[in-house]
């Protein structure tokens, strides 16, 4: 492909970098990355990857925007009160950059669409704010063979890893399954600093370019926590466990299931295991 004047221009900041340049900048334009929840985390990511210049943007959420989203949720504006997530994100993004191509997908992640879902995909960015699904997220892409960029945030607290399928460790295998229902406080509870979601989603964008260029060192089997009060960083390193139910040496789980909805919607961060 070439690019016109005008994409030389746009992006003439990343090609003028020797880790991307004009080759890095095609495997950018001609990427796909789906975003699994068009909130707080979902928000920046989205925007920082459509002004990279990401060919494909897959949007999957099934909710609408509501006034109390709009204090972390920065995709989305006033007058879109009520309208679809997915369809407010669009709008925003091809507002930024008209090149890209953004595929909404006005529903939930089961495990009955996600493995379709993420086939046409590259890397697949975890933005949801409930447990299940962030282990759905995981077991998905481990059975699709997609990288998958995890974040999670709550009150002035959040989390990062990349997890490469049967190369890292997972999210099973430093969280084996979802808290209790009630054991651990939503960010409806609990709150949220807002701007700590720009912070850990435009990480995770980052972490999906350097996975797409195939640059620097991947957040994996590395969990980068950080703290807003402090603005303090700490990295924990993980390891894949030889006795997880995904990816271990005799997994248990052996096909797509659902947890179930133990968990309501929560940005919360579960206590750590196998560190």
């Amino acid at each position: 492909m070439e690019f016109t004047e005008t994409q030389i221009n746009r992006y003439s900041r990343h090609i003028l970098l020797p880790e991307v340049g004009g080759k890095g900048q095609k495997k950018i334009v001609q990427a796909k990355v789906l975003i699994v929840g068009a909130g707080g985390l979902g928000s920046p990511a989205a925007l920082y990857l459509a002004a990279a210049g990401i060919g494909t943007i897959g949007l999957i959420d099934s909710d609408v925007v509501d006034l109390s989203n709009l204090q972390r949720q920065v995709i989305h504006q006033t007058p879109d009160v009520g309208r679809p997530k997915v369809v407010s994100g669009k709008e925003k993004i091809q507002a930024l950059n008209p090149d890209v191509n953004v595929v909404m997908y006005e529903e939930r992640l089961t495990a009955g669409n996600a493995l379709k879902i993420m086939s046409g995909y590259d890397v697949v960015i975890d933005g949801v704010d409930n447990f299940p699904t962030k282990f759905l997220i995981n077991d998905a892409c481990f059975f699709a063979g997609k990288p998958l960029v995890h974040g999670g945030i709550l009150r002035f607290d959040g989390r990062v890893t990349t997890i490469i399928p049967k190369k890292s460790a997972c999210y099973r295998c430093v969280f084996k399954k979802p808290p209790p229902e009630g054991l651990v406080a939503s960010c409806q509870e609990a709150g949220v600093i807002g701007v700590l979601a720009g912070i850990i989603g435009t990480i995770q964008a980052t972490e999906a370019l350097k996975l797409i260029l195939g640059i620097g060192r991947p957040l994996t089997d590395r969990l980068l926590d950080f703290d807003a009060r402090r603005t303090q960083f700490r990295e924990i390193r993980i390891k894949r466990n030889p006795d997880c139910p995904l990816c271990g040496e005799r997994p248990t789980i052996t096909e797509l299931i659902e947890d179930g909805d133990v968990a309501g919607p929560t940005c919360a961060l579960p206590g750590q295991r196998n560190l």
